[in-house]
């Protein structure tokens, strides 16, 4: 009924893109969240293709249609990339055949979606060529990223498919396009929906985009997006992928030869977020030219600015802001590294935006109304949103990794991070001992069936916890951490010296079980809030991401939440508390060191250098570490 009376192909390929997006979403959440399910309209996807095709004629006087060009979709989805390539008439009914046959290529992990993108790619051929019909043989059921990993572990099964790989991993593929997944992980432990590990993928992030970063915390370099980013780049140098040739290797030693033009629509956070500098350092390395065209759409921000962002081009898919990105590789261009952005605009609609998008067509649209504004990264590989070099100049707070010695504060420290906030977060403390108790009792008969089950194996054949454990959310809460000591068969115990005072949002105290086993991140919170007897401040900053938040700071007096204010945050103490009879480390380990008879030291929280600093500043003044403080 959808379908009837709809007499064009762009109007077929949405309507098989949005049933196929829908069917996903609701039958299959969890593997939606976990590939990044997100299917493209139909105006990103002609954008990509026809700007391949012009800088294809711009940089090699090549087209897409050009014999020994090779096109991959490496996740194709239903296959509207490879579609709409055939119907665009990029490609003339001469070199259809051959293209068809020879030089057009996708994959896809997902069994459903590649029989829909294997049926829809040969049903529109044919509708274009008639005459007998023609299996598409370009297509290859299997997870990209998994490809230069290992060996086919079915190819006794799938000979056909295997066969098809193998040709795929010796081409010199020339194009790349489409529109990655994009997930980064599980939120929720209990999900048991991890991401899959590239370990030769993963080497090579961190060899290059995390071994360039200044960032702390580099996990979000892993995001399916950007694994996609390092593959491709990696998968347009011929020699790198050569099957006689370990991926991890330099085979272009000195200066790459190899050319190639790579089209996606991604999440753009990896153009401005801090951890993704040394991504930016390298694209601008490895690519001649770079065209960023910039969608907006963050719906991870609130009041004018959300508003300004306005329509997701993905609609209900995703809520992170969009990019459309072309990067260029060319070696024998005159200059390398020539980064170019456009900017879409304030308070569009998505309806809107997709307009703007078709009319522009390609790269050549925005080119003839002047839009490319040239980007010249500053020496700390920002692109957009250049920081002013003048914050420098200013007293350093706090410095986790130690290069500072005269930083204001000698140790800082996050909030709280239990993983499991509606269990050990609660107003009532009669509730919270009750929802304590009931998860300890779970989470010990759950360790005695897996017990049970190991004493009858070796340790070899000990089974993975996840598919013993329940991961019902009206039990228990896992994370990561509990997981481990799940594994090692650490027993839980409550104990009531755990029960103390917490700020859980601004001007919203509770009371928290504050315990190393059911907390998935204490940081240094023990040697700042050891107990209730124990008084102590702390100045608490909103944390440093891209959250689209305005930025803001409380004074709390008791353990902050890791999100009391948003996206994390950095606490500041007025004093710090030690005993040596129990190392911060240890702090949990025994019942009776942590109530509050236990005797601690007190120590400041402002460096002695600090004072000096201050006291040297203003010596007709009476400066203390309190005042520093306030």
């Amino acid at each position: 009924m959808r379908a009837e009376g709809i007499d064009n192909a762009a109007g077929k390929q949405k309507i098989v893109v949005e049933l196929y997006d829908k069917f996903f979403r609701n039958a299959f959440p969890k593997m939606t969240e976990r590939l990044g399910i997100v299917y493209t309209p139909v105006e990103v996807v002609d954008f990509i293709i026809h700007s391949v095709d012009d800088l294809l004629q711009k940089e090699f006087g090549q087209s897409l249609g050009s014999e020994g060009v090779h096109i991959i979709d490496p996740f194709t989805g239903t296959g509207t990339f490879i579609t709409r390539l055939l119907q665009s008439g990029l490609i003339s009914k001469e070199q259809l055949a051959h293209k068809y046959k020879n030089e057009i290529h996708a994959n896809e992990i997902i069994l459903l979606a590649y029989y829909i993108a294997a049926i829809n790619i040969e049903a529109v051929y044919h509708s274009l060529v008639g005459g007998k019909y023609q299996p598409f043989e370009g297509i290859c059921l299997t997870d990209t990223f998994q490809l230069y990993e290992k060996g086919d572990l079915i190819s006794d099964l799938l000979v056909d498919n295997s066969d098809r790989r193998k040709r795929q991993k010796d081409l010199d593929i020339r194009v790349i396009m489409g529109n990655p997944p994009y997930s980064a992980g599980q939120v929720n432990a209990n999900d048991n929906n991890q991401n899959v590990a590239y370990k030769n993928l993963d080497n090579r992030i961190r060899d290059t985009y995390a071994a360039d970063s200044i960032a702390i915390n580099k996990n979000a370099l892993y995001d399916s997006y950007i694994r996609a980013i390092r593959w491709a780049s990696d998968r347009l140098c011929k020699n790198r992928f050569n099957s006689k040739v370990n991926y991890n290797s330099n085979p272009c030693r000195d200066k790459c030869q190899c050319n190639g033009v790579l089209g996606f629509v991604t999440n753009a956070g990896f153009l401005e977020a801090n951890t993704t500098d040394g991504l930016r350092k390298h694209l601008a390395e490895e690519f001649s030219s770079i065209y960023v065209f910039h969608l907006r759409g963050n719906q991870r921000t609130a009041g004018e600015l959300s508003r300004k962002e306005a329509g997701k081009i993905f609609g209900s898919g995703s809520r992170a802001p969009i990019a459309i990105s072309l990067f260029v590789k060319n070696p024998e261009a005159k200059q390398h590294g020539q980064i170019y952005w456009h900017d879409i605009g304030d308070y569009l609609s998505r309806e809107k935006k997709l307009e703007i998008i078709k009319e522009f067509n390609n790269v050549n649209g925005i080119s003839a109304i002047g839009g490319w504004e040239q980007i010249i990264p500053d020496e700390y590989n920002d692109w957009i949103n250049q920081r002013d070099d003048s914050f420098y100049e200013f007293i350093i707070i706090g410095d986790k990794k130690g290069y500072k010695s005269e930083a204001i504060f000698s140790m800082h420290s996050t909030g709280l991070q239990t993983n499991r906030d509606a269990w050990v977060s609660n107003y009532s403390a009669e509730t919270l001992i009750n929802n304590i108790r009931s998860m300890v009792d779970f989470y010990n008969n759950e360790l005695r069936k897996y017990e049970d089950i190991c004493t009858k194996l070796t340790k070899d054949e000990w089974p993975n916890i996840d598919e013993i454990v329940s991961h019902d959310d009206t039990k228990i809460s896992w994370s990561s951490s509990l997981k481990s000591k799940f594994s090692r068969k650490q027993k839980a115990e409550f104990d009531k010296h755990h029960i103390v005072n917490s700020i859980y949002r601004p001007f919203s105290k509770q009371k928290v079980y504050f315990d190393g086993m059911f907390n998935h991140r204490v940081s240094k919170m023990p040697n700042i809030f050891p107990n209730n007897n124990l008084n102590n401040r702390v100045i608490y900053l909103s944390g440093s991401g891209n959250s689209g938040k305005e930025f803001s700071v409380l004074i709390v007096d008791c353990i902050p939440d890791l999100n009391m204010q948003h996206s994390g945050g950095q606490g500041f103490p007025l004093h710090l508390y030690e005993n040596d009879k129990v190392k911060s480390d240890d702090w949990f380990s025994n019942a009776k060191e942590k109530s509050s008879t236990v005797s601690y030291t007190r120590k400041d929280g402002i460096s002695d250098v600090a004072l000096t600093n201050y006291q040297a500043t203003y010596p007709k003044e009476t400066i203390s570490r309190e005042d520093i403080f306030y």
